[in-house]
């Protein structure tokens, strides 16, 4: 099973928007692309290897809007950035260059809150402008139960 990791912005610009942001800002250019730009996927150069890394650029089909179900940290990032290191299967590699991605986004945009997650199911760093960027060891779920570790570093 391959690890997937994930980047949550919150933002309220479009998907088109933001992928030219990612094209400009990580030197990637763009592979596919759907015609109502709900989708986008950029290819670039990775950062700590040889080899690409693939973002694919969409909503964030995860949200609970419904207030009944139970909170999860990425609730309020309306949109999601899939990161894939693409020549082959390497998960320690693969996280590696999902973090160096949300590292280089916080830095060039620190007025955006971020999130970052590996499987959907952890939370391994948070940006809150203002507030500072925070990696968390251990990482807990993005669902409420871990609430009390996540809350003061996610926008609610």
């Amino acid at each position: 099973m391959s690890d997937d990791d994930n980047i949550f912005l919150a933002t309220g610009d479009p998907v088109a928007d933001v992928a030219r942001w990612l094209a400009e800002t990580l030197q990637m250019t763009p592979v596919e692309e759907e015609p109502d730009n709900r989708l986008i996927r950029l290819r670039g150069p990775a950062r700590s290897a040889d080899g690409s890394v693939v973002l694919t650029v969409r909503p964030n089909g995860y949200v609970n809007a419904d207030p009944d179900e139970e909170a999860q940290a990425i609730d309020r990032y309306p949109i999601d950035i899939d990161v894939w290191y693409a020549e082959q299967t390497d998960e320690e590699l693969q996280t590696m260059e999902a973090r160096l991605v949300f590292d280089e986004l916080v830095e060039t945009r620190p007025d955006t809150p971020i999130l970052l997650s590996h499987n959907l199911s952890t939370l391994t760093a948070a940006h809150l402008p203002g507030k500072g960027t925070h990696y968390f060891d251990p990482a807990p779920s993005l669902d409420e139960p871990d609430l009390e570790k996540w809350q003061p570093w996610v926008i609610s």
